[in-house]
Formats: structure tokens, C-alpha cells, sequence
């Protein structure tokens, strides 16, 4: 603890200028609230600048617009008995700041000269230090005592101790251990403010100005306040003296103080997300149409409580035209762009089409040169968002590409190509902070040959490049699913024909020793893709059988798909259900509420293109069920995605230039 006795002692010498020449302090030696000092008074109307606004469960004051006069005091407020600011003293200030820029710095409160404008002190903060600025009479110069390597910007709560006495300075953030400075000089015991203001929030201009909460803002003259203060029960909220409105609910009928405007936590829309992000960090967010209650985690708003939907039926939502046919769709989001579809087009010229979702609806955002394209996927390694295409066109050599978003230009350029041998399938994963993609190769132009190899490989972080790390051997390779059980991860493909017949085996790999390691062969025919999920903690595969083709016999294309789950006591995946679908070539899982669906892409049935693709849904026991049958022409591929619009399934058509989008009606 500080002694008073020096500080009164120099007071004696001052008070002698007092008329009635009794000594008397500066001050009162009791905790001043500037804060409070600074607000209007009861009945006053608050000055538009403030906003009052409860974060993390605490209230604080956030400046804004042209706060640079909007709260001030003269210092003659406080300093009635004579003009010197104590020798020494605690500043107590509580608050909360979001990141700040690299260079910025912002001021929590300053006193200033009115009528020369110069700074006689000020308590400044930046990206990781604290400054006390001072002016020492005859000195002609600015001085600064900085404290290093704190971070106060990092949108939480804190309470920070400045205690002054002599040439020692000490900073106690939070109750946490002392930080001690001595200084060359004493802070000076005649530090007059005649003819000056405090100004809370700035240093008397928008320059500078503090963006962040402030909840306390205290001065005690003559001791240091941190025995006052510590310990607490919550030392980032340590509360020496808070304004009473900011203690209590603005909402109270007794409350007869200034009104604020008030921004708590909670948001309410009509269904457009508010931001979310660092700022917005554990803001909570009520959306009335959804009847939901969610919270940001910086990236994203995370459901807490919402009002579960059903599917009620599908309606038709957009005719989707595109420059050919389409074999398949991927629907991802880039962070602040929006919502993105790629479409895997078959002609070479134009390419094929990224779109955005604009005013409701896809519209073509930019062309990709591609060949003969059969899947994309989208991908992030770290901050960085790739696109992949399988290109199909059986050319030497044949080439593959993977592009990368480009911030400045917000378009995909090219970043690697790739050589593949009718690449149908690309899928991306990640195992123990390392990045894979892996492709499927369906058959070698220049023989023919389905039993050839598919090729995974791995992200350097030197060259920024893919490079081979595994060959696996593949039979007409159509499809890869990656998923992980637990701790295990695993690589499933879809074989569809070996050169003779569909009737073959695909394989399930298990990540072992550093490698992919055979787990399971699952008899499939003619399997085009693999859909992985879990419902209520089990673990299912579902394959898409396309047709049986052999050397004897004709073509069926109505044949069983099955969906397969995995068995904990014989760890390998049993037969779960059998479904007829009709020259499937997808299945899309997806939920709307607590409900489970799958959706399949029928595409042919041995004469005709025109089918119904069939929506199943999950009913325990019966397994899935059909509940809706959608019309579609030569259907490929099924993507799920929700907007602020609603729910909605898009497929894509491989036999003509229109793709449909359908909404998904919920009660």
C-alpha cells in the first residue's frame, strides 16, 4: 500500500494558497468516480454518442460517432481546494476491448489544457501495451511510461490497477501478479490542471477515440487501491465504483437516471443473420421465423435452443440452365463472399460454371476451364479455400486442376494440375494435421484398362503443393467416401467395373501405421457412390448400385442399392437394408429438424431417362422409409444446403442443360 504521508506533506505547502489558510487536500482521499463525473445528471437527457451495452453479462459504455467532446468534466470538479493533481495514486478501469489494429492506439481517458489543447496526462491503450502519458511542468515534453507484452484486446473483461508513487509505477491486471516500472523521474507533485478537462473515451478528438466498453473509470487519491480490490471472487470484473445504471437492469420501473440506448447480447431478426465474429463472440441471436436461439462462436452462429422443423413437402424453386450437361454439384461457403455452387459441365467450352446465391437463387459468378468434368470438391487448408475438379477427357496427357480462391480478385485461379486417367471423383481429408486429397481414377485412355491405380496425395507445407503419397489399386474407380469412427479413420471406394462385369468387391481402407490399410471388401454392382452417416451414435454406409453388367445375360438397371452398418462386436460393416433404386448414382443424407432423410439420384431404368428420384425417410426400426418422389430427367447428383431462405435440395442433370433446385416446405 502507498503511504499518504508525503503526498500530505507537499499538500501542506499547496493548501497555504487556500484564502482561509486551514489545510485541506486537493481533493477528497476518497475513490472518485470520473466516469460517473462525466455522465449527465438526473433528469438530463444522455448525450447521443453512448450506447450502453451488456456483454458477456456485464454492462459497459461503448462511444460512438463524434465522441470527442461528448463526455468531459473540467478538472476543477474534483481538484476544488487547489489545482495539482495528486503526487500520488490509483486509476482503477475496468474494460473490454476487441482487437485492435497493429499501431492503433486508444485513449481511456486523458486530461487536457482548453485552452493550448496539449496533453497534461492520459491512460492510452494499444495492441499489446499500456501507456501512461505525462507532461511534467518545465519539462517541455512528453512522458511515457509503457507497460509491455500485456494483452488487454482480446474481447473479454478486465480490470486493470494503475498505482503511482514516487519514480514506481505498478500495473495489476485482473488481480494476477504485480507489474513494477521505476521511471528516471518522479511523477511531479506540481502537476497543475488549471484550465483543464478530463475527457473520457478520447483525447478531445475522433483520432484516438476508445472503441471498446468501458464499465469503471476510478481515481483514488494518496494509496493504492489494489488490497481494496483483491482478492475477488471475479477479478476481470473487480469493482471498486461502477455507475449505478450500469449495475442495474435499464429496464427497471425505479430507474430515474439518464436513459441509454441499450444493445444487449440477445438479437432479434426476421431471419437475416446479424455478424458474427471475433466482436460478436458469445452474442446471442434469436431468430423469430426459425423460432431459434442461437450464439456465435466467432466464425458462426451455433444452435442453442430451436423449435424443431418437419418436412412438410417439396416444392419446384429454380430452373437452373447451364452451359451443358451436368454431372455434379458442389455447394460450399466462403467466409464474408457467401454461398457458392460448382458445376461439373461437360462441354469443354465454355467450361463449367461456379455460381453464387444471390437475391434468393444461383447465378453464374465465373467460368473454369475444364474438361469434360465429372465431380468437384471444395476444400480448406488452413485460411486458404481450393476447388478441384475431375476432369474425364481422355487426352495425353490428361490433367486434373486444383484452383484457389484469391482474396484480392475474388475469383478461382489455378494453382496445380494434376495428372489423372479419367478421374470421375476427388475427395479431401485430414488426419493428425495433415492435408490429403485422393482421386479416383476410372480406366487408362490408352488401353482401356479399369484395374489400374488411384492416387492419394499429401499437402507439403514447404512447396504448397500436393505430392503422391499412396497408390491404391481401384477397379473402374467411380467414388471415394472418407469418414472417421473414434479415433480410426477410413477411405471407402466405389469399384464399378473390372473390364468384365460390375459384380465386384469395393474396398474399405483403414488409416494404419501411416498409410491406408485394407479393412473390408463389400460385395457391390456397378457401385457409383458411397454416403456415410450417423444417427442417434451408429455408424452407416450406403452404396448406390448402378447397374449388373456381364458377359452373360442382359443389363439390369433395377437392382438393390444397400445401406450397410457397422457392427462393434464384429467390427466390419453388415447389411442393413435393401433398396430398389434405378441406375443410382447418388445418395445425398441430410436432416431437417430432428428428422433423418436420403435422398437418391435414380437415373435410368433401361429405357427411359425420366424417373422419380426418391426421397426416404428414417423411421428407427422400418429403417428408411419413401416419403416423397421427385421427378427428374437423367438426375446425377444431389446436394443438401440452407440459406436465411430455407432448406433446399439441388440436382444436377447429365443428360441435359437444366438442373433443379427445390425447396424443402417445413412446419
Amino acid at each position: 500500500m502507498l503511504a499518504c504521508r508525503s503526498l500530505l506533506l507537499t499538500w501542506v505547502m499547496l493548501a497555504t494558497r487556500v484564502q482561509s489558510h486551514s489545510w485541506r487536500p486537493c481533493t477528497d482521499l476518497l475513490p472518485l468516480d470520473l466516469l460517473a463525473r462525466a455522465l449527465p445528471h438526473q433528469g438530463q437527457a444522455p448525450p447521443p454518442q453512448l450506447q450502453m451495452v451488456q456483454s458477456k453479462g456485464s454492462r459497459g459504455l461503448r462511444f460512438v460517432g463524434a465522441v470527442a467532446t461528448a463526455l468531459s468534466f473540467p478538472a476543477s470538479q474534483i481538484f476544488s481546494n487547489c489545482d495539482y493533481f495528486p503526487a500520488e495514486f490509483s486509476l482503477v478501469a475496468t474494460i473490454k476491448i476487441p482487437r485492435l489494429r497493429q499501431k492503433r492506439n486508444e485513449y481511456i481517458f486523458s486530461v487536457v489544457d482548453e485552452e493550448s489543447d496539449s496533453l497534461l496526462l492520459g491512460l492510452r491503450v494499444s495492441e499489446t501495451r499500456l501507456h501512461f502519458l505525462t507532461t511534467p511542468p518545465g519539462v517541455g515534453g512528453l512522458s511515457r511510461l509503457t507497460f509491455k507484452d500485456i494483452r488487454l484486446d482480446d474481447n473479454c473483461w478486465h480490470t486493470v490497477v494503475l498505482a503511482v508513487t514516487g519514480p514506481y509505477a505498478t500495473l495489476t491486471i485482473d488481480c494476477g501478479l504485480p507489474l513494477e516500472l521505476k521511471q528516471v523521474q518522479s511523477f511531479p507533485s506540481t502537476l497543475s490542471t488549471r484550465g483543464s478537462r478530463f475527457f473520457i473515451g478520447s483525447r478531445r478528438r475522433l483520432r484516438g477515440r476508445f472503441t471498446g466498453l468501458l464499465r469503471q473509470l476510478v481515481l483514488l487519491p494518496g494509496s493504492d487501491v489494489t488490497p481494496r480490490l483483491c482478492p475477488t471472487s471475479d477479478p476481470n470484473l473487480a469493482e471498486l465504483s461502477v455507475p449505478q445504471f450500469l449495475k442495474s437492469s435499464p429496464l427497471q420501473a425505479e430507474h430515474r437516471g439518464p436513459v441509454y440506448p441499450y444493445e444487449a447480447e440477445a438479437r432479434v431478426t426476421l431471419g437475416n443473420p446479424p455478424p458474427c465474429s471475433g466482436p460478436e463472440q458469445g452474442q446471442l441471436w434469436f431468430n423469430a421465423p426459425r423460432k431459434g436461439l442461437f450464439v456465435c462462436d466467432g466464425l458462426t452462429w451455433r444452435t442453442l435452443l430451436q423449435s424443431q422443423e418437419r418436412l412438410d413437402y417439396v416444392e419446384d424453386y429454380q430452373d437452373l440452365y447451364t452451359s451443358s450437361e451436368t454431372f455434379d454439384v458442389e455447394v460450399f461457403s466462403i467466409p464474408s463472399e457467401g454461398l457458392f455452387m460448382a458445376a461439373a459441365n461437360r462441354d469443354s467450352r465454355p467450361g463449367s460454371g461456379i455460381y453464387k446465391w444471390r437475391n434468393g437463387s444461383f447465378q453464374l459468378y465465373q467460368n473454369v476451364s475444364t474438361q469434360e468434368a465429372r465431380a468437384w470438391k471444395h476444400f480448406t487448408i488452413g485460411d486458404q479455400i481450393f476447388l478441384v475438379v475431375a476432369n474425364s477427357r481422355e487426352a495425353e496427357p490428361e490433367l486434373s486442376v486444383i484452383y484457389r480462391w484469391n482474396r484480392r480478385r475474388r475469383r478461382f485461379l489455378r494453382h496445380q494440375t494434376l495428372e489423372t486417367h479419367s478421374a470421375l471423383d476427388w475427395e479431401a481429408f485430414h488426419i493428425h494435421n495433415h492435408s490429403f486429397l485422393v482421386v479416383a481414377n476410372h480406366r487408362r485412355a490408352r488401353d482401356s484398362n479399369h484395374n489400374i491405380h488411384s492416387v492419394i496425395y499429401r499437402w507439403n507445407t514447404d512447396t504448397k503443393l500436393f505430392e503422391v503419397n499412396q497408390t491404391l489399386s481401384t477397379s473402374g474407380a467411380y467414388d471415394w467416401e472418407f469418414f472417421s469412427v473414434g479415433p480410426y479413420h477410413f477411405l471407402v471406394v466405389a469399384n464399378t467395373f473390372d473390364g468384365q462385369t460390375t459384380t465386384i468387391s469395393s474396398t474399405v481402407y483403414v488409416w494404419l501405421d501411416g498409410c491406408f490399410q485394407t479393412f473390408q471388401s463389400i460385395p457391390t454392382v456397378g457401385a457409383t457412390d458411397w454416403e456415410t452417416f450417423q444417427i442417434d451414435g451408429r455408424f452407416f454406409l450406403a452404396v448406390a448400385n448402378s447397374q449388373k453388367v456381364s458377359n452373360h445375360g442382359p443389363d439390369l438397371y433395377s437392382i438393390n442399392s444397400t445401406v450397410y452398418e457397422l457392427n462393434r462386436l464384429t467390427q466390419t460393416f453388415i447389411r442393413f437394408q435393401d433398396i430398389l433404386t434405378h441406375s443410382a448414382v447418388d445418395w445425398e443424407f441430410f436432416t431437417i429438424g430432428e428428422e433423418k432423410f436420403l435422398v437418391v439420384a435414380n437415373s435410368h431404368d433401361g429405357s427411359s431417362y425420366t424417373l422419380n428420384s426418391v426421397v426416404y425417410r428414417w423411421q428407427g426400426y422400418e429403417g428408411f422409409v419413401p416419403v416423397h418422389s421427385l421427378p427428374t430427367f437423367g438426375c446425377r447428383d444431389w446436394e443438401y444446403f440452407s440459406t436465411d431462405e430455407g432448406s433446399f435440395l439441388v440436382y444436377s442433370s447429365a443428360t441435359s442443360r437444366l438442373s433443379k433446385v427445390f425447396k424443402l416446405r417445413t412446419y
